[in-house]
């Protein structure tokens, strides 16, 4: 499952049209436990397939996606259903937390 880099510009197809779940991870280079938790939601999302899309933010390129969620503290994770956040996590978190935020 490919992961998709989430901007303005993509937001609205990949997110708010999407029929599945959608897990966005607000992340940043510079950010250490974002590093850390990246290679966890490729995980879920690949072992996942099929049952929701992981799309990725970088907040420094982004920061109008960052701020329209409240985005404080990375890394960020926020599930959306239907195009409206539904659940949210900050930190790193283990790959099952991962898969029951999406539900």
């Amino acid at each position: 499952m490919a992961v998709t880099n989430v901007t303005s510009d993509n937001f609205d197809e990949f997110v708010a049209k999407s029929d599945i779940p959608v897990l966005l991870d607000f992340w940043a280079a510079w950010c250490g436990p974002c590093r850390m938790l990246s290679p966890v939601v490729d995980e879920a999302a690949e072992e996942n397939e099929g049952k929701f899309r992981v799309g990725k933010v970088n907040v420094d390129e982004e920061p109008e996606l960052a701020a329209r969620f409240g985005i404080m503290s990375i890394p960020a994770l926020i599930v959306f259903k239907n195009g409206e956040p539904v659940n949210k996590s900050v930190g790193v978190i283990p790959k099952e937390e991962i898969i029951s935020l999406i539900g």
